[in-house]
């Protein structure tokens, strides 16, 4: 899906790491919500509440769940999953262009 329609945009954006990490969340009419981000070249670890599905739209990295997880290569048009109260690392090798999808539990 290259748009979504009928939806609503936060203005206010997401920063994180001193600005190499930015999105804005988008909101849909059923209640479900992702992020639309830019990640600048480095090395990154979040924390999840629920599930997500990152979707690397354009870019080039590795990432690995947990601390003792096998780091696993991802480029544009690929994505990976990442379980509910979780924490995963991703290094970033090129500026990547990503969409986040939190999955309902």
């Amino acid at each position: 899906m290259d748009q979504f329609n009928n939806v609503s945009v936060v203005k206010k954006a997401n920063v994180y790491f001193d600005g190499s990490v930015t999105s804005r969340t988008v909101l849909f009419s059923d209640g479900t919500k992702k992020t639309l981000g830019i990640m600048l070249p480095g090395e990154y670890t979040f924390n999840t509440g629920v599930a997500e599905i990152m979707e690397i739209i354009a870019g080039e990295l590795q990432y690995r769940v947990g601390d003792s997880g096998e780091w696993k290569r991802v480029n544009g048009g690929e994505s990976f999953q990442v379980p509910s109260n979780s924490a995963f690392t991703m290094k970033v090798a090129t500026v990547s262009d990503y969409c986040c999808s939190f999955l309902a539990e």
